[in-house]
């Protein structure tokens, strides 16, 4: 059970989710004048590194070439 929480799918599932959510805080600040162009600027780095990870740990447990 306590591996079950560390695991890479349940860690893909957590990045997804933060992904997610930072897609909708991102979509409801730039519907916000006047836009706060630095916090927009970091959230969008944040989004964009964590995307970044997904796509490793997708190469981690889903290689496409044999190993």
């Amino acid at each position: 059970m306590d591996s079950n929480l560390h695991s890479p799918e349940r860690r893909l599932i957590e990045l997804r989710m933060e992904h997610a959510d930072l897609d909708a805080l991102i979509d409801r600040a730039a519907e916000q004048h006047p836009v706060d162009e630095l916090m927009m600027r970091r959230l969008k780095k944040r989004r964009l590194a964590l995307r970044d990870a997904i796509a490793r740990l997708e190469l981690v447990l889903d290689p496409k070439e044999p190993a």
